[in-house]
């Protein structure tokens, strides 16, 4: 049967890459510390596969065709078509077409409705942490896109619930298979609005330590509460809550976080104890 060895979270803010260069050495000492943290439990986990939960920012779809959710499914995705993403290192993808589409199954089984695409582009949200993280080598990738974009989003408590079916869609499929997920993007930041640079570091705050305390009820009602006040980008929470939802609330643990205006994110990465669900 196949296994979930690791589950994880890393924000994703497009300075990262397209900034780097002018950024205060104290930041890139920081992000280059917290996703060489990560990378360095994603390498140990060993994982054959990794899911990778993301939105897409208008690079798949676009608001005539807008899924809340899609699963790709292909043997094969392409790398990042945003020009500043150009030295990203892989330009097609592996994807693992039989554990994606046996995640397929269990979602329709379990009342969900995903979309599905046979190729997808994975954008910055999939592949900065990817990169920056230096996994090495890469696992195959199966590419879920939860809607974090435009309006109507699905629900938080539906997001949650989708990392659980995901979670048993690992457990159930045949065949020894080492698997772990990825969930990018997050925490409060805001794009094309006013308060674009504005952190809201209390909500970060009050949200890992909902996350740390495992409480499912307290931290949906938070984030039902607070979510659309911490800017529009904040709405990438869902990922989070998908991967807090596959490690069933339990074994959490932070590995980072700053407010960094420089980024325009309040960036964080996280992990959890996947074993602690089984």
């Amino acid at each position: 049967m196949a296994e979930l060895v690791g589950i994880f979270a890393a924000s994703h803010g497009p300075m990262i890459v397209r900034s780097w260069d002018v950024l205060p050495s104290a930041t890139r000492t920081t992000l280059t510390t917290a996703f060489a943290e990560l990378g360095r439990r994603i390498n140990a986990a060993r994982p054959d596969v990794l899911i990778v939960i993301s939105p897409d920012h208008w690079v798949n779809f676009f608001i005539d065709n807008l899924p809340s959710i899609c699963i790709g499914v292909g043997e094969t995705h392409d790398g990042p078509p945003e020009p500043w993403l150009a030295a990203f290192p892989h330009k097609h993808i592996v994807g693992h077409a039989s554990l994606a589409q046996h995640m397929l199954e269990r979602a329709l089984a379990d009342g969900f409705e995903p979309s599905v695409s046979y190729r997808l582009a994975l954008d910055h949200g999939f592949c900065i942490p990817l990169w920056k993280a230096n996994l090495d080598p890469l696992p195959a990738i199966v590419p879920v896109i939860i809607n974090t974009v435009e309006p109507p989003f699905p629900s938080l408590s539906r997001c949650f619930d989708l990392g659980k079916s995901i979670a048993d869609a690992v457990k159930s499929f045949p065949g020894t298979l080492r698997v772990a997920m990825l969930a990018t993007g997050g925490m409060s930041h805001s794009i094309g609005e006013a308060t674009m640079g504005a952190i809201d570091e209390a909500f970060d705050r009050e949200c890992l330590q909902h996350l740390a305390s495992g409480n499912r009820d307290a931290l949906l009602t938070f984030l039902n509460q607070r979510i659309a006040e911490a800017g529009n980008g904040a709405a990438e929470m869902r990922n989070w809550l998908a991967a807090h939802g596959a490690a069933g609330a339990r074994g959490f643990e932070l590995i980072h976080y700053s407010a960094m205006p420089e980024i325009y994110v309040g960036c964080g990465f996280a992990s959890w104890n996947a074993l602690q669900n089984t």
